[in-house]
């Protein structure tokens, strides 16, 4: 994961933002594009209110609580896999414009707040914890005392992940990527989510953020970036496809599908254990 241009707060403790149910979705339920309010052209230009012109997907997981953390409580992470019931994928879906003018001074609103699918079952905790494996990225500064993993061989999940973008009949694979990349793991993620006291209940749902790696191929084209805000630096340059077009953001009647599996085989054919798809098609803004 490069570390360019993130802020340093970023690695002392996970960021999080909370969220709603209302727009949790199951796959394969259409997306409709956004509305809301945005630079009309670049930062601190005049706003204006329209449908998003920057819809892009997120590349994540999401996992369920199982036992509660009660409100004034902490959660030690030691104890973390006792509150993780099990694993989805989950596709964040972004209003990039609409997120940009939102985020100063208090966060993202409706840019991150219209959609969010998830594959259609759990996987539970249980089967994963075969596939237990040590986080890719070494954290440094070393995590304050009640982040710290004790057996850093188990602290990640190997979970192959892979995004797919469908496009006037054809399908093109946009990046790959693995759960083991986080750079905050699930178990850290909840821990530190708890350690305010805020509490915790029986299915709430946790995203992990975007899932992306740091692989290229010969030419030093990024394979494992997890949102077209990643792959295209915040929209100033394009994505090639292999039929020779060229990607930005998502157009009305795209289609993201976000697949995982675990096991040795390269591909989803070989599997181990699935967890089916997460898609969507974008529909034009009513």
């Amino acid at each position: 994961m490069s570390t360019n241009n993130i802020p340093k707060n970023w690695f002392h403790a996970p960021s999080v933002y909370n969220g709603r149910v209302s727009s949790v979705i199951p796959s394969p339920t259409p997306i409709r594009r956004p509305k809301g309010v945005f630079f009309s052209s670049g930062v601190d230009s005049e706003p204006t209110y329209g449908p998003s012109r920057m819809l892009d997907f997120e590349l994540e997981m999401g996992y369920f609580v199982s036992q509660p953390v009660a409100h004034g409580s902490e959660l030690r992470i030691e104890d973390a896999k006792e509150h993780i019931f099990g694993f989805v994928l989950l596709n964040d879906w972004s209003a990039r414009d609409l997120q940009l003018f939102e985020m100063r001074p208090l966060g993202p609103f409706h840019g991150k707040g219209f959609g969010t699918s998830i594959s259609p079952w759990i996987v539970t905790l249980d089967a994963l914890e075969q596939f237990s494996c040590a986080p890719k990225t070494k954290q440094d500064p070393p995590p304050f005392e009640h982040l710290t993993w004790k057996d850093p061989g188990t602290g990640a999940l190997d979970v192959k992940l892979r995004v797919t973008l469908k496009r006037d009949g054809k399908s093109h694979q946009l990046a790959t990527s693995n759960l083991r990349y986080l750079y905050w793991t699930p178990y850290q993620q909840i821990t530190h989510h708890a350690s305010a006291g805020c509490g915790l209940g029986t299915g709430d749902l946790m995203g992990t953020g975007t899932i992306s790696g740091d692989a290229e191929d010969a030419h030093g084209n990024k394979l494992e970036l997890g949102c077209l805000y990643e792959a295209t630096k915040a929209g100033t340059q394009s994505v090639a496809l292999a039929d020779g077009t060229e990607l930005k953001y998502l157009h009305d009647g795209d289609e993201v599908v976000l697949e995982a599996w675990c096991g040795d085989s390269g591909d989803a054919e070989g599997m181990v254990l699935g967890f089916g798809a997460c898609g969507g098609v974008v529909l034009a803004a009513s």
